[in-house]
């Protein structure tokens, strides 16, 4: 009897210690699966909207059939092995495998021959030209139309001259758009004299409302467009409305062949001689800062030659500005002497090769001297360029302006100094192209920690330059889906704080599907 106690004793701590052990097998199971499950989630949260991460570009794929994009320029011959730092600084951010797409849905319905038209001025810069022509191409597109290739703006702060075919490639442009829309150079004889419905079309406007416009079809064969500016929405609207305008702004719309042969020269020889470099669109020119009424750093005398230029340009509107609340709010351009505390702060070194991509800097050399102080090396077409090379050039600063937009978009690093039209562009197609190293700087976190440097509460150095790279982490250029209007503005007010289509194409023209659609 005892044994067979002993024994039921025995089986029972057996079953027991078999219990534990299995208890215990399956408790260190879970805590493993547990763990490997955070790690999951950790390794894959990795938001694409993430700036800090650093890789090289992926090699871009063909868009559409024999059309391909530029490849990046080569690099130089002699390679240093490059430190983290460096990588930090130069390296284009992780692109998640996200690569261009603009080809046409399934769905998308070519054109069909027509004997409507349009005419259209093309209104501001060379980069405001641009997109706009990129959406009137779209907006001939939805309304059925011909287009006559576009006029230029000859009554812009620059004055310039030329016509579409000094900037562009017009047998490229009418040829690669043939599948989209019908492009002439001229309205034929017997429609010239006909009259024409004028009219200002409203900006950011949706596929809607140009249907609603093929009204005017019935009275005009003629619709003549008096600016071409921002006449498309940002947002909502067919995917393939939204490819059409990025085939046009990245293939259809090319630079003339004498601009982009010498822009790619010039890009060449910065690579050859110093390797890399940072593209610096220093927005300091006379029309920017009498637009923005930014005067800080100036004198009596330049604030009221800006003044009186505000004043005297009848097409912009506010006459009166306060140029104390504009920098506070970060609504003016960088000075050259904060970008030069800027890019310091960032890391990168004086030996640093800086190309200038401006126009006239307001004050000239003496104001350029405060940047020149930190980075001496300041390149400028006019000496990148041989004067036989610039010499179609003079006196067309659009055709200058055409120089910078490739140098900008070839660069290394891309910083804008303002966020105006070039400034968008450059971004919107460097992000197309890979999402190259594009910093834009946070202009209202910067001016707060100007003001402290100013009133002695904090010195350049380790300090300050831990602030400014915590806060432009986020603003790296990496993938991320573009900004849609700020919370509680209503009505057509909300459209003006989007973000630029052009500024971000992501997602309607940058995919991450396997294959380029």
């Amino acid at each position: 009897m005892v044994k067979q106690r002993n024994l039921s004793r025995s089986i029972i701590s057996s079953s027991s210690s078999a219990r534990f052990f299995s208890i215990k097998a399956i408790s260190l199971y879970l805590i493993f699966v547990f763990a490997f499950t955070i790690w999951v989630l950790v390794f894959s949260s990795r938001n694409i909207q993430t700036d800090d991460q650093t890789h090289r570009q992926h090699q871009h794929r063909d868009l559409i059939d024999s059309e391909k994009f530029r490849p990046p320029s080569s690099p130089p011959k002699k390679k240093m092995r490059e430190s983290n730092g460096d990588a930090q600084l130069w390296t284009p951010p992780f692109s998640f495998g996200l690569h261009p797409c603009v080809k046409p849905t399934p769905k998308y319905k070519e054109f069909s021959e027509s004997d409507r038209y349009i005419t259209v001025r093309s209104n501001g810069g060379l980069n405001q030209m641009r997109t706009g022509i990129a959406d009137i191409v779209a907006v001939a597109h939805i309304m059925n139309a011909t287009l006559v290739i576009p006029e230029l703006d000859k009554r812009s702060f620059w004055q310039d001259s030329s016509v579409f075919s000094d900037i562009f490639d017009e047998e490229h442009f009418i040829k690669s758009l043939r599948g989209d829309v019908k492009i002439i150079k001229k309205l034929p004889k017997e429609v010239e004299s006909l009259p024409r419905a004028r009219k200002h079309f409203t900006s950011w406007s949706g596929v809607g409302y140009y249907e609603e416009m093929t009204h005017l079809w019935k009275e005009y064969k003629v619709i003549h467009v008096a600016k071409s500016d921002s006449r498309l929405a940002n947002n909502d609207l067919p995917v393939d409305i939204q490819r059409l305008r990025c085939r046009v702004l990245y293939l259809g719309l090319r630079f003339s062949p004498a601009i982009e042969s010498l822009g790619q020269k010039l890009v060449e020889r910065l690579k050859s001689r110093v390797g890399r470099y940072i593209a610096l669109h220093l927005r300091y020119e006379k029309d920017m800062l009498a637009f923005t009424g930014c005067t800080y750093g100036l004198t009596d005398a330049e604030s009221e030659e800006l003044r009186v230029m505000r004043e005297s340009t009848s097409h912009w509107k506010i006459k009166s500005i306060n140029s104390t609340e504009q920098r506070v709010e970060g609504l003016c351009p960088l000075t050259p002497k904060e970008v030069g505390i800027f890019l310091k702060g960032l890391g990168y070194p004086q030996s640093t090769v800086i190309y200038i991509a401006a126009g006239e800097i307001y004050g000239g050399d003496e104001r350029l001297s405060e940047l020149k102080s930190r980075f001496p090396n300041l390149v400028f077409k006019e000496k990148l360029a041989t004067e036989d090379e610039l010499r179609g050039f003079t006196g067309h600063a659009t055709k200058t302006a055409a120089l910078d937009c490739i140098i900008s978009v070839e660069s290394d690093v891309f910083v804008p100094s303002h966020s105006g039209n070039m400034a968008r562009a450059v971004e919107g197609h460097r992000r197309f192209l890979g999402h190259r190293r594009t910093i834009t700087p946070d202009r209202k976190g910067l001016v707060k920690l100007f003001n402290k440097v100013e009133r002695g509460q904090i010195k350049e150095g380790a300090k300050f330059s831990n602030l400014v790279q915590q806060m432009h982490q986020a603003r790296q250029g990496a993938p991320r889906r573009r900004k849609g209007p700020t919370q509680g503005i209503k009505g057509r007010a909300r459209f003006r704080t989007e973000e630029a289509f052009y500024e971000n194409p992501y997602p309607e023209c940058i995919c991450s599907s396997k294959n380029p659609t």
